[in-house]
């Protein structure tokens, strides 16, 4: 059974809810105060929640078998057939049509195209004003993986599309419903259905015009799917794809704003050097502090055991990759922005960090994902200057960690 909480622990889980402003001030007080297995007090929802490198390993790795990706969630509800909450040999069917055009190899084709989508949002911003870099680079992410991945230009589409996308992500963001499963959820049948005619609307012009292409769209179509599932797939990536990418590239200014001196070295390197390697510590490091998916949601298909504590067949199971990339037993300085800790190659334990999971199933797109934020943010810091306006932000559990209430960046355009 989990440690009960104490009276003293309770009260500061609350201070920590109400001075973060998320449920993850209060997941830091029980692992500081509980360990390394818990359970969250909320009368109706009472998940088992468990982190490190031992528990990460056997959830994802060694015992993966005694746990079910498929919930009885909103996500679930929003992807139906989708790679990511299907298990067995009908994720695998899924995962292998979907490899090739994600696989490291396919990276380098992508770069120019990455570069052009970033300057088509960039060419609306205007010298001197400030934009916030948490829509802007949803912006970018979203033509990127919609390009890339489905041959599909949106920039046309972007005001149509950009509500029913943002209400999808909230019909599957953290809500009154993980309590009550049956709440009323009035206002999204509308612009989900919209974005589903969207998605079926570019699989039969694929169909009926341009035959012999590469990309995922086409590898779904060839396989023989029918329609409504590689729907599924395809909102799948375009989610998972894009709204991860978005998190990741927010997070990042947002850190060189709040640490100028890393911001102004990384300016140097991007100017002096083909490659900055302070950049890529920086986007290590910003996955470890905020990786996107922070944590991870199972079903218990067989009894699972955590060292002598019993999660039971049928509970809900988190694996907490948050509090995984915090724990100050593996993570010197763990609470502390320090990109420098992936310079000096010093070892961690496997499984201690996993901004993209791990195991058979680890992230699809995460070659993509750091590719995309090293070509996007190179270009973007060689090409304008950004100074962030010092204004408070916190970290949101949406259907991703993401900074609110946004990133709020003055820009410039550089000089040649």
């Amino acid at each position: 059974m989990p440690k009960p909480l104490s009276p003293e622990t309770g009260r500061a889980a609350l201070r920590a809810l109400f001075k973060e402003k998320s449920p993850l001030g209060p997941l830091k007080v029980m692992a500081k105060h509980v360990g390394y297995f818990f359970q969250i007090p909320i009368p109706g929802f009472r998940p088992y929640v468990v982190f490190g490198p031992e528990a990460v390993r056997k959830v994802l790795v060694t015992e993966r078998e005694k746990v079910l990706w498929r919930n009885t969630d909103p996500v679930t509800d929003l992807l139906h057939r989708g790679v990511l909450v299907v298990d067995g040999e009908e994720h695998d069917q899924y995962r292998k049509l979907m490899e090739p055009p994600l696989h490291p190899a396919r990276l380098a084709d992508y770069t120019q195209m990455m570069i052009a989508q970033t300057d088509r949002v960039t060419s609306q911003w205007q010298e001197g004003k400030t934009v916030d870099m948490l829509i802007e680079s949803r912006k970018i992410a979203l033509l990127i993986i919609m390009q890339a991945l489905f041959g599909k230009d949106v920039w046309d589409d972007l005001p149509k599309i950009w509500d029913p996308i943002l209400k999808a992500i909230k019909y599957i963001s953290p809500g009154g419903w993980i309590i009550w499963r049956k709440i009323p959820r009035p206002g999204f049948r509308k612009p989900l259905k919209e974005l589903d005619d969207y998605l079926f609307r570019i699989i039969e012009e694929r169909k009926r015009g341009e035959k012999g292409r590469n990309d995922l769209l086409q590898h779904l179509i060839d396989a023989g799917l029918t329609d409504k599932v590689i729907r599924d797939q395809m909102l799948t990536m375009m989610i998972a794809g894009h709204d991860t990418s978005t998190a990741l590239l927010a997070w990042v200014f947002a850190l060189l704003g709040q640490h100028p001196e890393t911001h102004v070295q990384v300016n140097l390197e991007v100017d002096t050097m083909e490659k900055s390697p302070l950049l890529d510590h920086v986007i290590k490091e910003s996955l470890r502090l905020y990786p996107p998916i922070h944590i991870g949601n199972r079903r218990i298909a067989q009894e699972m055991d955590f060292n002598g504590n019993k999660v039971p067949k049928d509970e809900r199971l988190f694996y907490s990759i948050y509090l995984t990339h915090r724990d100050p037993e593996i993570w010197e300085n763990a609470e502390e922005f320090c990109p420098e800790r992936f310079a000096h190659g010093r070892k961690t334990p496997p499984m201690s960090y996993i901004p993209f999971g791990g195991g058979p199933r680890a992230c699809i797109g995460a070659a993509f994902g750091q590719t995309e934020a090293r070509v996007v943010m190179t270009h973007l810091l060689k090409t304008f200057t950004f100074k962030f306006t010092n204004h408070p932000i916190h970290p949101h559990m949406g259907a991703t960690l993401e900074p609110r209430p946004g990133v709020i960046m003055k820009i410039e355009k550089r000089n040649s």
